[in-house]
C-alpha cells in the first residue's frame, strides 16, 4: 500500500544534519516521516546492500572501497523513511532508486536545492530550469518505481520567478503520477534568514495539488509541531515539512501539550546516545552537536569541538568516567530511545 503522506509533521532532508541518529531522534520526538539527505544517483548505483546485525540496520556499502553511503534502521525507520535522490537522468534515477527500493517507503526527487554540489551537474535546482527533463525523470520513476513496488514517488521543488511560471510547473509535476509534491516557499536565491513566500503561491499550489489527488507538503519557516494545523486552515497544504529548527533541536516535533521543545543539552545528550548506539561518523556525530549546543554553553562547545573520541564526548556532556564505562552510563536511555 502506497504511503499517505497527508497530514504529516516530517523532517526535512537536511546535508549532513539528517544521517540516522538525527532521523530516529525526531522521530522519537515526534516527526511521522523523515527524508534522507540528498543522495546523488551514481553514488548510490552499484552498492551493496548489507544487513548490519550488530546495529539492526540496513548498510549500502560502496564496492571495493566499503565506503559506507546510506544506512537505515531496519525497524525504526520501516514505513516513515523517504530517500530523496539527486539525479539529473530518467535512467540514473531508476537505476539508483531500485537500489534502495525494498528499504524505504519513498522516493522524492531534490529539485529544490540550490547548493553548487547539487546544481553543478544540472541536478537540484537546476532541474527548474529544465522542466521537460524534470518531468520526464518523475514519470520513470513512477512507471519503474512507484507503480511496480507500489511506493510513493515525490518531489521537492522551490517557487518560481512569478505565481503564474509556478502554477504551470506544478500541473506539469502532479500531472506525472507522483504522490507528493513539497514546495519550498522560497525561490533559488534566497537564504534560510529570508521570509517564505507564501500568499499569493501557496494556496494556489495546494489547490492543484490537491484538485490532482497529490499531496502537498508545505516547506520553510514552520519552526514547530504547532504551526502545522495553522499551515492547514490559511494554505491548505496537507502536510508541513521542517529543517532549520530541527537543526537547533530536534524536540521542536513536541507540541505545546506534549511540553514543547527539551532543553538544548538534554537533546544533546539524547542525540549523542543514539549517534554511538548506531555507530555514526565521529566527525558527523560533532558537527550535529555542534548545531544543537547554544552559544550560552561555550564550555560544552569548546570540548566537544575538540574531542577526537565518542569517550571525549561524553565526558564533555556530563559523563563521569572514563571512555571503557561511558556506554553503560547511558545504555538505558540508549535502549529507552530506541524502543
Amino acid at each position: 500500500m502506497i504511503l499517505d503522506y497527508s497530514g504529516k509533521l516530517i523532517l526535512a532532508p537536511m546535508v549532513r544534519t539528517g544521517e540516522l541518529p538525527t532521523r530516529l531522534l525526531a522521530l522519537r520526538y515526534g516527526a511521522d516521516l523523515v527524508w534522507s539527505p540528498e543522495i546523488v544517483d551514481k553514488k548510490i548505483i552499484g552498492c551493496k546492500r548489507i544487513y548490519n546485525d550488530k546495529l539492526n540496520c540496513i548498510d549500502f556499502v560502496k564496492v571495493p572501497s566499503n565506503t559506507l553511503v546510506f544506512r537505515t534502521h531496519a525497524v525504526k525507520e520501516h514505513g516513515r523513511l523517504i530517500f530523496q535522490l539527486g539525479s539529473a537522468s530518467p535512467d540514473l534515477a531508476v537505476a539508483a532508486a531500485k537500489v534502495v527500493v525494498g528499504d524505504v517507503a519513498g522516493i522524492d526527487l531534490n529539485s529544490g536545492c540550490p547548493k553548487h554540489f547539487s546544481i553543478h551537474s544540472g541536478m537540484g535546482a537546476a532541474l527548474l530550469k529544465t522542466p521537460d527533463k524534470l518531468v520526464a525523470i518523475l514519470e520513470s520513476l513512477v512507471e519503474q518505481i512507484g507503480k511496480p513496488h507500489n511506493i510513493g514517488i515525490s518531489v521537492k521543488i522551490r517557487i518560481l520567478e512569478t505565481p503564474e511560471e509556478t502554477f504551470t510547473l506544478v500541473r506539469r509535476l502532479v500531472a506525472t503520477g507522483i504522490s507528493a509534491l513539497t514546495v519550498h516557499c522560497r525561490k533559488t536565491y534566497m537564504r534560510p534568514r529570508e521570509a517564505p513566500l507564501r500568499e499569493h503561491f501557496l494556496k494556489e499550489i495546494a489547490q492543484i495539488c490537491r484538485d490532482a489527488g497529490v499531496t502537498c507538503i508545505a516547506n520553510g519557516g514552520i519552526t514547530c509541531k504547532d504551526e502545522m494545523e495553522a499551515m492547514t486552515e490559511n494554505y491548505g497544504v496537507d502536510s508541513c515539512m521542517l529543517a532549520q529548527a530541527p537543526e537547533k533541536n530536534l524536540s521542536c516535533f513536541r507540541s505545546s501539550e506534549e511540553g514543547g521543545e527539551l532543553p538544548a543539552l538534554e537533546v544533546a545528550t539524547s542525540y549523542f546516545d543514539i549517534a554511538r548506539e548506531v555507530d555514526n561518523a565521529l566527525p558527523n556525530t560533532k558537527f550535529c552537536l555542534l548545531k544543537t549546543i547554544p552559544g550560552n554553553m561555550k564550555d560544552i562547545f569548546k570540548k566537544v569541538a575538540q574531542a577526537k573520541s565518542f569517550g571525549d564526548i561524553a565526558v564533555a556532556l556530563g559523563a563521569d568516567e572514563p571512555e571503557c564505562t561511558v556506554q553503560e552510563l547511558h545504555r538505558k536511555r540508549v535502549q529507552s530511545l530506541l524502543s
